[in-house]
């Protein structure tokens, strides 16, 4: 019987051939924390005695959900991670660099055929570049730091299809919103993703490691895409050439199988207060929206700020619309306003924040008040998520909040291009 992509990769680290349900101890080629779980993490390790960390080259730390510091708390948890990272070598990106999620693969960090865990669910953005990249919990990262390896169960693939052409005024937010309304919030529980269809190719490294991001909602372990021309041109880009793909086998077993038609597909917004409430926007249009927020680890790319620029350039925002941008790193930020996609932003009626999480968790930066509708780019719109329990989140692409922006309430973006 052939191999599923996470089971070439799982064979690959423990150098003997594994199926989905076996479960083994494998090597890592990259662990990553940040700022909100790195303090569980060094809790657990405290507990290990003489702890250490076996290979820090593998280990990259980040500040990005509480940045700048709001707090003298967060301030000293940021010192210890500072303090931690010149105690052991490993890489440490400081306050503004961005958010975890776009810095591990923006600095090239991430290989196809890597087995990576972080301490965020998010992990699973990675999958993009044909690796298998997990979200893990603290004690599991702090055991992982310390011996080098982690325990897994190979988790059985769902295959998906996509197909089509991307309509105008679709992106691959609309597309990953759709398949988790389609999977549902537990539909993947203990599951990898494997992506594959013609419409990969017209789907960019942005739009991939969006889809890959959202794959999270589902449940899934991870969500991982093909390392084909799109995916190799891009990792040239940053200075690596030499990979090797990791292709499923012909005969590969799977759990499921799902073909998504795109062709057909109009945006998507996610209704509150369940990610898999997913509805077309005609059916959501016209609701009243009092804040946008623009940006997170799942769309505050480039690419998601030259789209809502696209719509918003020489036009001004609704009054009643509060509109925060926070570009995913500064690498981003510098590029967007090199483009002049920061000053069309800013002009439109927008507000600048420093590149980070911030408003995505209802750190800083951005909590909505009471008894609004806030329209965000972000992969989650649970009750609370943004810092206030009496605010209702709808979750769409970045055209589509460009649009709401302008109108004061839930817009079809297909409008306004």
């Amino acid at each position: 019987m052939g191999q599923t992509v996470a089971e070439k990769v799982f064979s690959a680290h423990v150098r003997r051939e594994v199926a989905a349900g076996d479960i083994l101890f494998a090597p890592l080629d990259l662990m990553m924390s940040n700022d909100a779980s790195f303090p569980l993490v060094l809790e657990a390790l405290r507990k290990i005695p003489d702890f250490t960390v076996k290979e820090a080259r593998k280990l990259v730390l980040i500040l990005d959900h509480y940045c700048p510091s709001p707090s003298r708390e967060v301030s000293r948890i940021h010192g210890e991670m500072k303090d931690f990272a010149r105690r052991f070598g490993c890489t440490l990106y400081g306050e503004g660099e961005g958010i975890c999620h776009q810095l591990v693969p923006e600095k090239g960090h991430v290989q196809p055929g890597q087995l990576v865990i972080g301490s965020d669910s998010h992990t699973t953005t990675y999958g993009a570049l044909n690796a298998f990249a997990t979200g893990v919990g603290s004690t599991d990262m702090a055991v992982a730091l310390h011996y080098g390896l982690l325990w897994f169960k190979v988790p059985p693939s769902v295959r998906i299809e996509l197909k089509g052409g991307i309509p105008c005024g679709v992106s691959a937010k609309d597309i990953g919103l759709h398949i988790v309304g389609q999977i549902t919030a537990r539909g993947a529980n203990g599951l990898a993703i494997e992506f594959s269809g013609e419409t990969l190719e017209g789907l960019s490294m942005d739009g991939r490691l969006t889809v890959c991001n959202l794959m999270m909602e589902t449940g899934a372990k991870a969500g991982i895409m093909p390392a084909d021309a799109v995916c190799r041109d891009w990792l040239r880009e940053r200075g690596i050439g030499d990979v090797r793909p990791v292709v499923p086998d012909r005969d590969a077993a799977y759990a499921g199988e799902r073909l998504v038609d795109v062709s057909t597909l109009e945006p998507q917004v996610a209704v509150p207060h369940r990610v898999d409430n997913v509805q077309p926007v005609s059916l959501v249009k016209g609701e009243r929206i009092a804040m946008a927020f623009l940006g997170t680890c799942t769309n505050g790319r480039i690419e998601d700020l030259a789209a809502a620029a696209q719509i918003l350039k020489g036009k001004k925002i609704h009054p009643g619309v509060v509109f925060v941008i926070a570009p995913a790193s500064r690498a981003v930020m510098l590029e967007a306003c090199k483009r002049g996609y920061i000053q069309t932003l800013i002009e439109s009626g927008g507000m600048l924040n420093v590149p980070g999480c911030g408003p995505c968790v209802g750190a800083l930066g951005g909590v909505p008040a009471d008894d609004v509708n806030v329209i965000s780019t972000a992969n989650r719109n649970f009750l609370g998520r943004m810092g206030n329990v009496k605010a209702r989140i709808y979750l769409a692409s970045p055209a589509t909040l460009a649009a709401s922006c302008l109108a004061g309430a839930i817009a079809d973006p297909r409008a306004f291009l």
